[in-house]
């Protein structure tokens, strides 16, 4: 049985992990670099290791220091979150190696999803649908117009070890081919030590929809259905909402059959998420695989009443997947929107500091799932995202209007940060209408255009002011004692009126 979890994470994530341990009855131990000594996650966990530096490199990248912390701590499993070392099939044979089981599929798993080319060639063995291009690896320059001439332009140029838009090259025409080619390859090659490359079919204005997955070592499989993905910025997931938009019962149906037959082609167990690129005429077709939990997770919990991360434990234990396909439904409609430490109107420069205010949503449906408090300082080393924002109603124009609702509830001051952004996206007529698909930002430029909000700017202001006198009350308190604490003699009396000072 797992008793204690070492969670190899850090953030949101690592919070989010810990929490369903804690109503488990699972202990959880938490890694930290020096950056994240007052880490929310540090504080939360029942335990905490010290792994390293800063730089993620020396410290949540190294499976040495990692394996040396679960052991030490007597850890009986791993969860490795998402990033970091999640779909590294290396680590994956390292903890079973060390005889602590990986909450996680296997290194086999990792391995044949990891890499786009060998997952393409494993699918269409499935008989999954895969967007038309490329069985191989294209090494040779030569054949290359006579490659995209047989798939037909526009064509996209992808990294076979690639992620978050790296790698990737979109070709409209013949003379931007070997460009592209060599870029890419330069590109993947810098990226993730591995420079082979692919070819498949551009598909115009796609839908970007992923389907959640879970299977146990028992031999069941079964989806949690789908998550809209499509609200994207440079390819990473800005805004994502369950269900889709897009869908009918007809299609999902479809889609869940060929997750579950992707998942089964590599004997999956665990969580993880099948994803798809979708065309106005509800053509799907195969994108990659997710070896691991997602970002988005908690929208497909909410519209499920499903905790994903209780039951990757579960599963990991051996235990048999406590739901069948039939017994799963989807209730009300979900949306989950990113909250990025990042300058909107600074081309989304990342905007490390200390966090002088926050005032998280609260009422009715609202879910937040972050990591940083007032007096946090966010550090450069890592993703800058503060928080999940996540809001559920019982139908999809409700939840809209309620996550406009949360955002306008949500400051946070010392730090520039996304909500902004976030808030005229929910305003835009596309989304409102769910009539948008991957180019929505570049189809409604006026969503990155920031106005001035001078009530907006009156509250940061009168936040700070206040954040400044708080500041100031505090030094005198502690300075500058009272006529009555003057004469206090006993050290029982000074300890209480210093603890009186921090409840302030």
């Amino acid at each position: 049985m797992i008793r204690k979890i070492l969670v190899a994470n850090r953030g949101e994530i690592a919070v989010r992990v810990m929490r369903s341990c804690r109503e488990m009855g699972i202990q959880s131990v938490a890694v930290f670099s020096e950056a994240d000594r007052s880490a929310m996650h540090v504080r939360y966990a029942d335990e905490a290791c010290f792994i390293g530096p800063s730089p993620s490199s020396e410290s949540y990248l190294n499976i040495d220091k990692i394996m040396d912390a679960a052991v030490k701590s007597g850890a009986d499993a791993i969860h490795p979150g998402y990033g970091f070392l999640s779909e590294n099939a290396e680590f994956a044979r390292r903890v079973a190696e060390a005889g602590l089981i990986f909450i996680g599929p296997s290194p086999d798993a990792i391995l044949a999803m990891g890499d786009k080319l060998t997952a393409r060639k494993i699918m269409m063995d499935a008989g999954v649908s895969v967007v038309p291009g490329t069985r191989d690896l294209i090494e040779d320059e030569d054949k290359l117009k006579e490659t995209a001439d047989s798939i037909g332009y526009p064509i996209m140029i992808k990294a076979s070890a690639g992620g978050g838009g790296k790698g990737m090259r979109l070709v409209r025409e013949e003379s931007e081919l070997v460009s592209s080619y060599r870029r890419a390859r330069s590109e993947a090659g810098s990226a993730f030590g591995n420079d082979v490359v692919y070819m498949e079919k551009y598909i115009e204005s796609p839908h970007h929809i992923e389907f959640q997955v879970m299977a146990d070592e028992h031999g069941n499989t079964v989806h949690l259905f789908e998550r809209e993905c499509s609200v994207q910025r440079r390819h990473q997931k800005v805004i994502e909402e369950t269900p889709s938009p897009l869908m009918t019962p007809e299609l999902r149906a479809k889609m869940g059959e060929q997750a579950v037959a992707a998942a089964q082609s590599v004997n999956y167990v665990g969580a993880g998420t099948v994803e798809f690129l979708v065309d106005n005429d509800h053509n799907f077709y195969f994108l990659e695989m997710n070896t691991r939990l997602q970002v988005e997770h908690p929208i497909t919990e909410r519209v499920t009443g499903v905790d994903l991360v209780k039951t990757q434990i579960m599963v990991a234990n051996g235990e048999e997947l406590p739901f069948k396909q039939e017994e799963l439904t989807q209730t009300g409609h979900a949306i989950e929107c990113r909250i990025y430490a990042e300058d909107p109107k600074n081309n989304f420069m990342p905007s490390p500091g200390l966090v002088k205010h926050i005032t998280e949503p609260l009422g009715l449906g609202v879910r937040t799932d972050g990591y940083v408090y007032e007096g946090y300082e966010i550090p450069i080393y890592y993703d800058p995202m503060i928080s999940k924002l996540i809001v559920w109603a019982q139908t999809r124009g409700e939840a809209i209007e309620r996550m406009k609702r949360a955002l306008y509830e949500y400051k946070i001051s010392g730090v520039k940060n996304t909500i902004p952004f976030l808030k005229r996206i929910m305003e835009a007529e596309d989304f409102a209408s769910g009539n948008y698909d991957t180019h929505f930002i570049e189809k409604n430029p006026e969503v990155l255009e920031i106005p001035s909000d001078c009530n907006q700017e009156c509250e940061d202001m009168a936040l700070f002011i206040a954040y400044l006198d708080y500041t100031e009350k505090m030094k005198k308190l502690v300075s500058e004692p009272t006529e009555v604490e003057k004469h206090a003699s006993s050290p029982w009396k000074e300890f209480a009126r210093r603890k009186s000072v921090l409840r302030l």
